[in-house]
Formats: C-alpha cells, structure tokens, sequence
C-alpha cells in the first residue's frame, strides 16, 4: 500500500485500544477514500480500501476477545475462524459496505456447549463493534451473532450437506453465499477446510449447478431491447442508475457461477475471470471485456448515493445520470452489452440451450 495516509491509518488501526477510537478512524479512513476516489486508478483504490475494512474488522474482533477476557469469560476455548461473505469475501467492500459474516470453530473434543455459549458471547460483542464503527448489520441476518452462522466445522459440514441435498430457494442462495467466503481472521485452515467440503459437495451433486443457475440470472443488465440504459421510474431515485443490481451483480453473480463450475476456490472477481481465463473457460478477449467491464461496475459503484443514517454508512447502489458524461455513458452501454454476452454464455454453457 503506497499511500502514506493508508499506511498511518493502518498502523493507528492497528494499535486502537477501544471502540470509539476504531470509530474515529473508520471515519478518517472514509473521508480519506471519498477524497482521492476520483483520481485513483479503481484497482488499486479497491485493494487499498479493502486492506482498511479488513484491518478495521480485525481490531474489531481483538477488541471483543479482549472485552471476553475483561469479563471472565477467558479466551477463545478452541481455534476458530471468522468469515466474510458478499462483497467482504470478495474484497470488492465499497465505501459503505454492510456486515455479512459468519464463524467457523474446531470442534471440541470436551465441551461442545462451552465453546458454542463462548462463541455466542464473542459475535455479539463483535458484531456490536462493528455496528458502532459505522457498518449495518446484514438485512439478511448472515451474521457471525445468528446461531445459524456459527457453528463448529463438523456442524458447518452436517449444514452444507443438506443445502445440497434439498436445494431450495433459499438453500440454493446459501450455498451462492458460501462460495464467496473469505476467512479474515483466525485459523484460515477451518475455512480452507469448509472450502474443501463445499467443492467436493459439488462433484457429488453434479445438477446443482442447474438450480444455480435459476438465482444467477435472476439481476438482468439495465440495458433496453433498443440499446438505451433503463433507468429508475419512481420515487426518490427517478431517473438513476441501479448500478449494483442492474451492472455489478449480473456480472460478479456469472463470474462466480463459471469459477464454482471450474472448482476455482478464489473468492475476488478479477481473480476468478483470470483463473477462468488460465483454465481456458473464458477466451482471451472475454477474459479481458470481463475486466474492463468490472472496472467500470466497481468504479461507478464506489460512485453511488451513500447515506449515513444513525451513523452507519449505506447506499442504495443507485446513481443519478446525470453524474455520467456521455462518453462514459457509451462507455457503461458497452461493459452492460458484454454483461448480457456473458449471461447468455453462462446460461448455454449449463443449459446447453440458447438464451
């Protein structure tokens, strides 16, 4: 990380002894990002960014383990992982970025009931941590403090295995979740391990890749039948742009449904599209619209309307047309018209059919 105030806000992140602190330099760090977003190449801004939020997370999850302590509560009782899901997993968190978590301990070879009570205790305190840090919690509920999100390894397998086995709706989107999973903290080997799990699950539910497939397509690309972007009709955000759900998530959604295909582990999308492109899935040059196309999503959604309300940070991923030049407007039509490209690949590919 080149940047000298990244690197100062790291260390002071680093060091933080309590929440409000943490709180004072999650706001450095968002005025800092917000600042020199504009003249930043997005690859670089993103990665920078990224290192932040996680570091912020980190000192997040000491300071709980610490106040445990404080509490009697003593330390983690066996080894354990804390995950990140979204666009935490993928590293590709905005400005204002929500939590989306979970945690994954060793099992206990004496105490089953005291390390999950212990685990219970500590998600709490972190996810607090992080909500007075300025990040909402999960509208979801995927969430390191959720029962469901926080199990032992064993209990984690016993879970995905039955995702596979009944792939409903929801099951279907939990295993998407999964597939985005980055441990950040602790012993990533647990991760690695879940990971391991998941991918073989796969080999062994071969049709699951259908079912996928469904909740994939679901986000189209806000391009027209004519060419002409669709814009937002009603309300508050007449006449904007849903750059998160009608450019960025169609094409992270196909990247990671083309990357779980190929058993490509890596959960950032510009690493799935060059591992996708090492392993032949995509040719050179789809390989390379992909980037191009992503580069444009990303920026244009560190561009969006952001709020802070009740001091969280949050955005709606909407942003007013008015914000694009033209050139970047043609610009946009072009990544959106290579999205759709893409879609209709991954859907012939899985489906065998014509989109």
């Amino acid at each position: 990380m080149g940047d000298p105030v990244c690197v100062q806000l790291l260390k002071q992140i680093g060091k933080a002894d309590n929440v409000n602190v943490l709180r004072s330099l999650r706001d450095q760090v968002h005025e800092h990002m917000k600042g020199i977003l504009q003249m930043s190449p997005v690859e670089q801004f993103n990665e920078q960014l990224n290192e932040l939020h996680d570091s912020v997370i980190c000192r997040s999850i000491i300071l709980a383990e610490a106040e445990m302590a404080r509490l009697g509560m003593g330390s983690p009782p066996v080894p354990y992982a804390y995950l990140l899901f979204g666009s935490g997993g993928r590293q590709e968190q905005t400005l204002s970025s929500d939590q989306d978590s979970g945690i994954v301990f060793e099992d206990s070879v004496n105490d089953s009931e005291e390390a999950r009570a212990y685990f219970q205790q500590l998600t709490l305190i972190i996810v607090s941590n992080l909500q007075q840090s300025g990040y909402p919690l999960c509208e979801g509920n995927v969430l390191s403090n959720n029962p469901e999100w926080c199990m032992s390894l064993s209990e984690w397998k016993v879970k995905l295995n039955g995702w596979f086995a009944e792939p409903a709706w929801e099951a279907v989107r939990y295993l998407l979740i999964m597939a985005d999973g980055r441990s950040v903290y602790g012993e990533h080997r647990l991760a690695f391990e879940l990971k391991d799990h998941y991918f073989n699950n796969m080999i062994d539910y071969p049709n699951i890749i259908r079912r996928m497939l469904d909740n994939t397509m679901r986000h189209k690309v806000l391009l027209g039948l004519f060419g002409h972007l669709l814009k937002e009709q009603y309300g508050s955000d007449a006449g904007s742009l849903d750059i998160k759900y009608g450019a960025y998530i169609p094409l992270v959604n196909a990247i990671r449904l083309l990357a779980i295909q190929a058993g490509i582990r890596d959960t950032s999308t510009l690493l799935r599209i060059r591992r996708l492109a090492m392993h032949n899935e995509l040719e050179s040059d789809e390989a390379a619209g992909s980037e191009q196309a992503f580069r444009l999503f990303l920026r244009l959604r560190l561009m969006t309307t952001e709020q802070n309300e009740g001091g969280l940070y949050a955005n709606n991923g909407k942003l007013s047309s008015r914000n694009l030049s033209r050139e970047m407007t043609e610009e946009l039509k072009s990544a959106l018209r290579h999205g759709k490209r893409l879609q209709r690949k991954v859907f012939k590919r899985i489906t065998g059919r014509l989109m």
